[in-house]
């Protein structure tokens, strides 16, 4: 039932975003940052379990931890950037927000060569000569 919490901080955050926002729009923002990160850091842990079922399944199936690790690292930044571009948003700068994701794509691709050039050799040598 922890959904019930993160969601009831949520109301309760947006309803006093909403009281604040037209008189003190500093204090609305910090509300909505302060609320994210604290939803972040709740969900910390459940991310850890996360990664350490991918680590045993990874271990179990023969994959070099490796290729996982650089895959965790994608997923990290994906959701980062997006919880940096939203922060930015809710700030009112969608030019900046934009600029983070495209900073997280840029940075996701670059991180994925490696794993792509593995997919092509495989492909390569199972095709015939």
């Amino acid at each position: 039932m922890e959904i019930i919490q993160i969601v009831g901080l949520g109301l309760i955050a947006t309803v006093l975003i909403l009281v604040l926002k037209e008189q003190k729009p500093m204090f609305a923002f910090l509300i909505a940052a302060s609320t994210g990160i604290i939803i972040f850091l709740f969900l910390i842990g459940k991310i850890g379990g996360i990664i350490k079922v991918l680590e045993d399944l990874a271990e179990a199936s023969g994959v070099q931890m490796v290729y996982l690790k650089t895959i965790l690292k994608i997923i990290g930044i994906a959701y980062i950037a997006e919880f940096g571009a939203q922060i930015v948003r809710d700030a009112g700068q969608e030019s900046i927000a934009s600029k983070i994701e495209m900073a997280g794509k840029v940075l996701i691709m670059v991180l994925a060569i490696p794993i792509i050039s593995i997919i092509i050799e495989t492909v390569i040598k199972l095709l015939p000569a």
